[in-house]
């Protein structure tokens, strides 16, 4: 049984899911209807959404088309990288990190304009219906939620698009549709269904619409220097950036280089396994350099403590759990574990691969006096024995124990 609901922010692209999905609440739950689009860089002109929100009869009050560009990178991402995040081992989680910031602003815009209800356009198989959902409970937990997908019997394109024909909703057609079932932002852009939903399909180079392939990327490389302050990167090549820009900017870079491609199947936080590609050039570029940052200014004990930190975080941000007190608990212990991870970082770029070639910090802890395999006047190589002992010690006692069993 429907619950009633009187006004409902819509999650909005303008495209053949959420245009049917605004009709269908308009007729299904008869309410009136406010939608919301994010500038999250996807790359998509957004004003079209706004012409074809008010074809539907929207109120011009009723239309948000909000710039989160910044408020995503540097809230988001930068807090995300700071960790190193990498779910199973490859996945910079481009749409994970994005779902939490367009749920809290949904539900702000709920308050804003007096509405009683969200909705979204995810399916009830994915993982994004959870990251919505706990995004909305975790802001305003007297949202009604309404799934359509989750609802209604409109499960294939073909429905959907007989669904629009019936109620006069108008379809653009861009050209030669893509199969994929994509999704884009600053971070990356997503690749599903189709082909890919053979494991063993190898993808057409013609899918990869950000990256040059690394075969066909520069023969010459390219050297670039990040800067850091307290772990998040605010210059290239000696220039302040914005973090939107920053971000931006690597991406062209990173996908001139064929750099950030990435082909996993991956387990889902509803249960089954999905095969899924990713391009998320300026993102890898920023991981590789983070890490060589950390690797001369975080303490080893300190160091090695994020990297088992770190695959919790993830599956907290995989599965929907970024406004969860665990995880705002973790980023309180990584975003102190960067107080003093600054410095500058020399990449080099070639063909799909990102090589360190220099770091240096004014607080780095790496002394060259202690490292060196020359004469030294600070370390007297004698202690070792002392230190290889006591560490062995229960090894020792052990075998004399054990020695005739």
């Amino acid at each position: 049984m429907k619950k009633e609901v009187k006004k409902v922010v819509l999650a909005y692209s303008g495209g053949l899911d959420t245009s049917v999905i605004l009709k269908w609440l308009q007729d299904e739950y008869k309410c009136e209807v406010v939608t919301f689009t994010a500038d999250l860089g996807q790359g998509e002109e957004l004003e079209p959404a706004r012409k074809k929100a008010l074809e539907f009869g929207i109120k011009p009050e009723n239309i948000f088309i909000d710039d989160l560009r910044e408020e995503f990178v540097k809230d988001y991402v930068y807090p995300m990288f700071r960790a190193n995040t990498i779910y199973e081992g490859e996945y910079l989680l481009g749409t994970s990190i994005a779902r939490p910031l367009i749920a809290k602003r949904q539900a702000e815009i709920a308050k804003i304009t007096g509405a009683d209800g969200v909705s979204h356009g995810a399916t009830g198989k994915g993982n994004d219906q959870v990251r919505f959902e706990m995004g909305y409970l975790s802001q305003d937990s007297t949202l009604t939620i309404i799934a359509p997908w989750r609802e209604w019997d409109l499960n294939s394109r073909e429905k959907l698009l007989s669904y629009a024909e019936k109620h006069g909703i108008s379809i653009e057609k861009k050209g030669n549709k893509s199969p994929y079932s994509m999704d884009a932002n600053l971070l990356h852009i997503s690749y599903e269904g189709g082909i890919l939903e053979n494991p063993n399909a190898e993808p057409e180079e013609s899918m990869w619409l950000w990256s040059c392939s690394p075969e066909n990327a520069p023969d010459k490389a390219e050297y670039i220097e990040l800067g850091y302050k307290n772990g998040d990167p605010i210059t290239l090549n000696g220039k302040e950036l914005s973090p939107a820009t920053m971000l931006k900017t690597l991406n062209e870079i990173g996908s001139k280089h064929g750099i950030g491609r990435v082909d996993i199947v991956e387990n889902r936080f509803v249960g089954m396994k999905a095969r899924g590609c990713y391009e998320t050039p300026g993102g890898t570029i920023m991981l590789k350099a983070h890490r060589a940052m950390e690797s001369i200014t975080l303490d080893r004990e300190a160091a090695h403590l994020k990297d088992e930190m770190m695959p919790r975080y993830a599956k907290l941000i995989y599965n929907g759990f970024w406004f969860s007190p665990e995880r705002e608990m973790l980023q309180a212990a990584i975003n102190k574990s960067q107080e003093f991870v600054e410095g500058n970082v020399r990449l080099k770029l070639y063909k799909g691969n990102i090589m360190v070639v220099g770091r240096n910090s004014s607080v780095s802890l790496f002394s060259e006096e202690y490292s060196t395999f020359e004469e030294d006047e600070v370390y007297n190589q004698k202690d070792a024995e002392g230190f290889i002992k006591l560490n062995a010690l229960r090894f020792i006692i052990e075998g004399k124990a054990r020695k005739n069993r």
